[in-house]
């Protein structure tokens, strides 16, 4: 879980869902991330297996990974339906 909370790998994985991506390509999508911090947070995925770097260079989520993506996209239904709801609450509403 520890892995999970560090900045930029959810991120990683979020963006890895779809299919293969090549560095560059990754740090475009990732905006402010720096390439110093998504080649040290993609060597972090790799080690704790869910993602792989291809022959060809490329990264992809393994299937750990894939298993991971499908529970966060999940996680991501629920804060689409309940954003709105939640950020017009206000401290002590209940």
């Amino acid at each position: 879980m520890e892995l999970l909370g560090q900045r930029w790998n959810l991120r990683v994985l979020w963006e890895l869902e779809p299919g293969k991506l090549g560095f560059l390509e990754l740090r475009r999508r990732m905006g402010q991330c720096s390439s110093s911090m998504l080649s040290t947070r993609l060597n972090h995925l790799q080690s704790a297996g869910l993602i792989a770097k291809n022959a060809d260079k490329t990264y992809e989520l393994t299937p750990a990974g894939e298993e991971l993506g499908t529970a966060l996209a999940s996680v991501w239904s629920w804060s689409e339906r309940w954003s709105t709801q939640l950020g017009e609450a206000h401290p002590g509403d209940h």
